[in-house]
């Protein structure tokens, strides 16, 4: 059986809709949830999102013994969690870090990211579209 996709999510993404729409857009977490899932076809898909760092931390660890690849939207833990860079430098399967901002382009605070280091590809700016392009790349990285 094939291993599952594993995506996660940080704090506050499930705010998603109602919080800063004109920054993060009108669709919900479970929309997006809804369409990766249509849109992976015969791949599984473990979609999850936490507001707490531990939890997400012990996530990351399961998805590299049990996941495919891992798509992580790790909300504000980007740019304060260094718990959360080590174990995704512990990660054994592809790392593919999304964010509907483009933080490059905003607060100075959000210009650390503690993810990409550990991350084959960086997605960000795109809005919800950009979990398409993430799972896309995590498909074709684990044909």
């Amino acid at each position: 059986m094939t291993k599952p996709i594993y995506v996660l999510n940080g704090p506050n993404l499930n705010l998603l809709g109602t919080r800063e729409p004109e920054i993060y857009g009108h669709e919900t977490l479970d929309d997006i949830r809804d369409s990766l899932i249509e849109t992976a076809a015969d791949r599984r898909i473990d979609f999850r999102q936490t507001n707490f760092e531990g939890e997400l931390v012990t996530w990351v660890q399961e998805a590299s013994r049990e996941g495919a690849a891992l798509i992580l939207n790790a909300g504000a833990y980007t740019h304060t969690s260094i718990a959360l860079h080590d174990a995704l430098r512990a990660c054994t399967v592809p790392i593919i870090e999304v964010h509907l901002s483009n933080p490059a382009g905003r607060e100075a605070f959000r210009q650390t990211n503690y993810v990409a280091p550990a991350a084959a590809a960086t997605i960000a700016g795109l809005g919800a579209r950009g979990y398409h392009f993430a799972l896309d790349a995590a498909i074709r990285m684990t044909a």
